[in-house]
Formats: C-alpha cells, structure tokens, sequence
C-alpha cells in the first residue's frame, strides 16, 4: 500500500433522508451447527465472532428481493412517488443475474420512469460508504435529485456450510437509504481506496470467466471453488493495518475530534476485531455499536444495519454525527464522516422466508 490511505473528497448539499434495512424472517441459531462441528468447536469459533444468530434467506430468495421489501417501505413511508426517484444503484456481490444489472430489474420492480439512472457496483464489505459517496454525489452535481442506494448481500448461498470458518460467520439482509438535495450545511466527507494485491485472499474462485481454483494455489486444495473461500490470518493482518489509518484519517480529514462524536460505526467483521479497533483508536465502547451476536457479518449491509437498530432511535430523535468505517474484499476500504437526522424512516423490518 502506498502511504496515503486513500482518495478523499467531501460532498455538499446531500442528505440522507430514511434508511431501511430487511432480513429474512428464518434466525439460524449456533445450535444448527452442532451436528456439523460440535459443541466445542462452535464455542471456540462464537468467542472470537462474536455471532450467536444470524438471518438466512430461503432458496428462493435473493438480495434484490430483500431490497425491493425494504424500498417499498421506505418510499411508502417517506411518501416518495416513484416518479422523484432519479437514480437505483445496486451493491451488491449476489445479484440476480450475470446479465442483465440488477439496478435495471430493481427499477421496474419499484415502478419507476424509463427517465431513470440505473446500474450495479460489485463491492462487499466496503460498499455502503462507497455507495453513499457516489449517491452524493450524483446528487451533488445535479445528477439526480433523489437516489435510492440498494446495498445488501444473500452471503448464505456462497458460502460453504461445511467451513466453520465461513458458515457460522456470515448472515443474510437487504438495505435501501434514499439520498437527496439538502442545504449547503449537509456536507460529507470521505476517504477511498483499495489494494488489489490482496484480491485471492477472499474470493470465490470460479463462477465468472476465469477459473482461479485451476492457479495452482494450494490454499484451496479440497475446498468448492464455487464457494467463497478466505485466508483469516491474511485478512486479519491488512484489516488492522488499513482501518486504524483510515479511522485516524477520517477524523482529521474531516477537521473533527473523537468526542464530536455520537458513534463510530465499523464493518461488522468480527467482534474481536471491533474491540480491538476501538481500543487503538482510543474511542469509547458505547460509541462502537455492535449488532454482529444477532445478525452475523452481512458484508456490505453491516453498517445501515446499525442505522436501523442501534442506532435508530438517537436519529429518529434528533441530528448525530457519525462516522462510518467499510472494508474488506477487494481488498477495498472507504470511510465517510457526516451528520444526519432526524430521520423520518430508520425501520427493521422482515422478509417472509417463504415469499
């Protein structure tokens, strides 16, 4: 990695106006593993975790699904006739399709114009505030006046169920946050960046037009390379490396001190990892939520998924300043340091699983 830590850029006159965040209705306690892995080893693997449940999907759906539920609710509750909507962006590493964008599909699901902005971003675990910084900025130059930014993943049908390491981990959800015009005190700002050379260290090896289980890379010997495969120890070392720069260098980018802060909200990667950000970041435990116990690592939706839980009922109530962390597979990271509030939307809702 170079010294810098990454791009950054600062957005005005965007705000985020609701977030809603879906999951599936079916909990999938550690007791489901107990017949796989045994009972010590799951207790070996929830302490360093953290995960005692998370939400899966049924077979049938996916992650456009859970983001069409929760598009629904948000424009219903923030009376948003289909017609203000500019722009559908997709984050996401499980779409639908190969082909055709999922944005394009999720488009006309919601009943919005032909007159409309529509495409997919593949990114994982970094995607909300890499999404959140280009909704901003559409709306910022006058692009679209109103965004909806999609971001969510279905991690249960690409991991493998027989990897401790990956099935107890991982959780399903599906996040909509609308982004539109605001005053010219509704700034953002933002560091970006990625590290390419750590791309095979989580990866799923086949499934796209290069075959990367046939590299000769001994790391995936016996495993499904139809099924995403990750190299903790490797990961572990570039998280600690990358997210300490990058939470130092949000703040001073952003010309703000940690008690300026109502939260600081990490990609749920880990719960040892989250008390070990926190740690050498010097920053309050009751200012880092975690939601990991009750829904696992969602990738990309981790982060709104704190905005509709823990920290739900301080936006609804009034304005908080936060700070937002993504980072992972890619490996790519970006960070975002905004106020927001009061929200008139920050809901949890569900998805029946056999819709």
């Amino acid at each position: 990695m170079s010294l810098s830590i990454g791009r950054e850029n600062a957005t005005t006159g965007a705000r985020i106006a609701g977030v809603v965040s879906c999951v599936p209705s079916t909990i999938v306690t550690n007791e489901h593993f107990r017949e796989s892995f045994g009972q010590e080893k799951i207790d070996e693997v929830a302490k360093m975790i953290g995960v005692q449940e998370r939400r899966w999907a049924g077979e049938s759906t996916t992650t456009r699904d859970l983001c069409r539920t929760a598009a629904l609710h948000l424009m219903d509750r923030l009376e948003w006739d289909p017609a203000t909507v500019d722009a559908v962006l997709f984050v996401s590493q499980t779409p639908d399709f190969r082909m055709p964008a999922t944005a394009c599909v999720l488009q006309a699901d919601l009943g919005i114009g032909p007159a409309c902005i529509a495409f997919d971003v593949n990114l994982g675990c970094s995607g909300y505030t890499y999404g959140l910084w280009l909704a901003m900025t559409m709306v910022q130059s006058g692009a679209a006046r109103r965004v909806l930014l999609a971001v969510g993943e279905t991690m249960s049908k690409i991991i493998d169920h027989n990897d401790r390491s990956t099935a107890m981990l991982f959780g399903d959800a599906g996040t909509v946050t609308a982004v539109e015009q605001g005053g010219p005190d509704e700034v953002a700002h933002f560091v970006l960046g990625s590290d390419g050379t750590g791309a095979t260290n989580l990866i799923i090896p086949r499934g796209g037009f290069r075959d990367y289980s046939l590299s000769g890379d001994k790391r995936l010997d016996g495993r499904d390379p139809d099924c995403m495969y990750m190299d903790g120890g490797e990961v572990f070392v570039f998280t600690l490396q990358t997210v300490l720069a990058l939470a130092t260098r949000t703040m001073e980018f952003a010309a703000a001190k940690v008690d300026e802060y109502d939260g600081f909200l990490f990609h749920q990667a880990n719960h040892f990892m989250l008390k070990q950000f926190a740690k050498k970041c010097k920053l309050p435990m009751d200012k880092v939520p975690v939601n990991i116990d009750r829904f696992g690592n969602t990738s990309s939706a981790t982060i709104p998924l704190l905005l509709t839980t823990n920290m739900a009922q301080g936006l609804k109530q009034g304005r908080q300043k936060l700070a937002m962390f993504g980072f992972g597979v890619g490996y790519s990271w970006a960070s975002a340091s905004l106020s927001l509030g009061p929200l008139a939307v920050a809901d949890l809702i569900e998805h029946n699983t056999h819709q």
